[in-house]
């Protein structure tokens, strides 16, 4: 549907994308390190650190050369496998123009909870629609499932620059292409879609991100920022000025006058 490029959203509270940078390398260095290995050593990682609901779910019993980790681990595992150059590149560019904005919103340690969350949440819901299933799910696109979602929340008017259909450079406000692509992800998993992608993760991911989004964001942080990412200004409402009486006659000073048709009762004793 889009390819997105570039962001015009500055980082505001920190000064160096570190996590974010520091997850587009694992997962490069996790896949050359299973692509280098050939094929062989590339289906045993998957079948051994990725996340299959009928084994986590004890429906059936992984072969135990393939048992490298404890079966709750893969909830995690699994989002630093890809299946090739591209289902990679698609994830982590995704990453880089969304996540720095995000990682800046909630800080660094409670980016890469809210990170590593939102990859346990695509899981447990693919989990939950195919209980029994013996398909190996990799792929870090339920995390970017809730960076995505936490970035429309929190950016939606900021500007973006993309490609939509993959050739028609635009720069558009973000909530154009966001909430497309949430609507695109939930159609596909509503109607059934390509076997070999699985909407159910990026559910769960769009679900958790736009819930920790709002727990987990630092203090001053506003939702919905304007087209620079910051706040909308709030208005300036002058008070209207006070009408004065003129002065007597007898040199008494000028006094507001009386509101509303009335004059202020005078206290006595």
């Amino acid at each position: 549907m889009f390819i997105p490029l570039y962001d015009t959203n500055r980082l505001r509270h920190i000064r160096l994308q570190y996590v974010t940078i520091g997850l587009i390398v694992a997962n490069a260095l996790v896949y050359l390190a299973t692509t280098l290995g050939g094929e062989n050593f590339t289906n045993a990682a998957v079948l051994g650190l990725g996340f299959i609901p009928s084994v986590v779910h004890d429906k059936v019993e992984l072969s135990p050369e393939f048992v490298v980790i404890p079966e709750s681990l893969s909830y995690l595992t699994y989002s630093f496998l890809h299946a090739d150059i591209f289902h990679l590149g698609g994830n982590m560019l995704f990453l880089w123009v969304f996540g720095d904005n995000v990682e800046d919103a909630l800080g660094h340690i409670r980016y890469l909870i809210f990170y590593l969350a939102c990859a346990v949440a695509g899981a447990f819901f693919q989990g939950l629609v195919a209980w029994d299933s013996q398909v190996p799910l990799i792929g870090a696109s339920g995390a970017i499932a809730g960076v995505v979602t936490a970035y429309l929340i929190l950016y939606p008017r900021v500007k973006v620059w993309v490609l939509a259909f993959a050739r028609i450079p635009l720069r558009i406000p973000a909530f154009i292409p966001l909430i497309l692509w949430i609507l695109f992800q939930i159609v596909m998993f509503a109607a059934g879609g390509e076997d070999q992608i699985s909407w159910a993760c990026h559910i769960g991911g769009i679900i958790a991100g736009s819930v920790l989004v709002l727990v987990l964001r630092s203090r001053g942080v506003p939702l919905l920022a304007g087209t620079d990412g910051e706040p909308d200004p709030t208005p300036n409402i002058q008070q209207p000025p006070v009408p004065v009486e003129p002065a007597a006659s007898d040199g008494t000073p000028a006094q507001p006058a009386p509101q509303w048709g009335r004059g202020a009762a005078t206290p006595r004793d």
